[in-house]
């Protein structure tokens, strides 16, 4: 079927391929263009990924942090929406092929996919790891951790349990700093029948320090954050592989088991396989090589935008680069439909700083034109800044409702949690000294409680 023929635009045709940050914020600078826009995802919906780590540690909603994609034609009239996973690009026709033999013809075409989860060879990790990239790895995390505590709960007393984080960068950071916090905050009420010694939040990094493209001090601070909530942190520490019980990992020649419950992988990201048929050059993890406008080299009308994209200069594979790169080449096509399109100035990435949070009232910032943060002030500029990063204004006031009841009101123990198998008993259930204390402390709670005069 050939999407085009049935819809017949008169006037220039811009695809644009990835409703992420490039994406979105190409499509929005295009809105009083004179060009209809099509902007094809393989999901109906925009995923927030700095927070995904927050659903898969069960403090939101997965809604929270996902936008439906069609709702952006509530403000822009000139774009339509279309589902679909992009299998070729015919270059010198100008038209892409998806699944289900759906065409679609451009005028100008804009690849802002995103990329995905990279397993670095390591035997064993993509089957059984979980990358924490798209909204159902987030939720396959925190199912797989209740899971997990409920099983432990009744059959696993007589071992430890341990969650494996792989990757010291913001997203691992984050997440072993979620699952601790969660363990030492929740846990004590919530399963009081665990021994928190027990249960090991382990990170595992191959360089010398977490965080590395912060500054030293920052990088000191979350360490020191880290080991304040008991995250068993292993530096300098490769994983080998990771097996359906555990991880192997090796330090300083030593090679050391881990078995655990759940592995989380927080390394890097590699362009998608996919990329590989759509005849676009290629550079380092499979990127697609552009020019200083974000035009892919030596293809016409062509433009990659945001992590998928490689340029003359190196930039980070943040949210930032993907918004500024989208609004540069929509300056790009709008130049180009008046014939002006020499007079737009080389793209020039203004860096606004980055940051990462490690806990309630914890965080690093490195923001610019400020000092370096860490602490309480960081963290309020970190959370301020995420909200209002959210598209739509229903996904900011509910990751502000269930963030201040998750940070703000200390006595609410509430997760938002799903569906786990049921637990079949392997041997006699047993009450723990840890359980027998509190059952003991709640009878002479109700005891005074009906008789206060004693």
């Amino acid at each position: 079927m050939s999407v085009a023929a049935s819809t017949a635009p008169k006037r220039p045709h811009v695809v644009v391929v990835g409703g992420g940050f490039g994406g979105l914020a190409l499509v929005r600078k295009l809105r009083r263009a004179d060009v209809s826009i099509t902007l094809i995802d393989r999901h109906t919906y925009n995923t927030f990924q700095p927070l995904l780590y927050q659903v898969a540690t069960a403090s939101l909603n997965p809604g929270d942090i996902t936008w439906f994609l069609r709702a952006v034609r509530a403000k822009q009239r000139n774009v339509r929406f279309l589902k679909g996973i992009v299998t070729g690009i015919d270059h010198q026709q100008k038209r892409l092929s998806l699944h289900g033999d759906v065409s679609v013809s451009y005028d100008y075409l804009v690849l802002a996919n995103g990329v995905t989860t990279n397993y670095f060879g390591t035997p064993g990790a993509e089957e059984f790891a979980i990358p924490l990239y798209k909204r159902s790895d987030a939720l396959q995390v925190r199912d797989r951790l209740f899971e997990n505590l409920e099983e432990f709960a009744i059959n696993g007393q007589d071992r430890d349990l341990r969650l494996v984080v792989v990757g010291g960068g913001a997203t691992g950071v984050e997440t072993a700093g979620a699952f601790a916090e969660f363990r030492n905050n929740d846990m004590p009420t919530t399963y009081p029948e665990l021994d928190r010694a027990k249960i090991h939040v382990t990170l595992l990094e191959m360089a010398p320090h977490v965080l590395g493209p912060f500054h030293e001090k920052l990088r000191d601070y979350a360490k020191r954050s880290l080991d304040k909530r008991d995250v068993d942190l292993r530096l300098n520490t490769a994983v080998k592989e990771v097996r359906a019980d555990g991880v192997l990992v090796e330090k300083d020649g030593q090679e050391e088991f881990l078995e655990a419950g759940i592995v989380v992988w927080a390394t890097g990201v590699t362009a998608h396989p996919t990329v590989l048929d759509w005849n676009v050059p290629q550079g380092r993890g499979g990127r697609i090589e552009v020019d200083e406008h974000q035009a892919v080299n030596g293809i016409e009308n062509t433009f990659a935008i945001g992590d998928i994209s490689i340029g003359p200069s190196s930039l980070p594979q943040l949210a930032q680069p993907a918004i500024q790169g989208g609004k540069h080449v929509a300056k790009v096509i709008k130049a180009d439909l008046k014939g002006k399109r020499d007079s737009v100035k080389a793209f020039k990435y203004s860096d606004k700083g980055t940051m990462a949070t490690i806990g309630k009232s914890s965080a690093v910032a490195e923001i610019t034109h400020l000092p370096r943060l860490t602490g309480f002030p960081a963290w309020i500029i970190w959370v301020a800044l995420h909200v209002a990063t959210l598209l739509g204004g229903r996904n900011r006031a509910a990751t502000m409702i269930n963030l201040s009841s998750k940070y703000l009101f200390s006595g609410s123990h509430n997760a938002i949690v799903g569906e786990t198998p049921y637990i079949v008993a392997k041997h006699e259930m047993h009450i723990t000294p840890a359980v027998k204390k509190a059952q003991v402390r709640r009878v002479e709670a109700r005891k005074a409680a009906a008789h206060p005069e004693k």
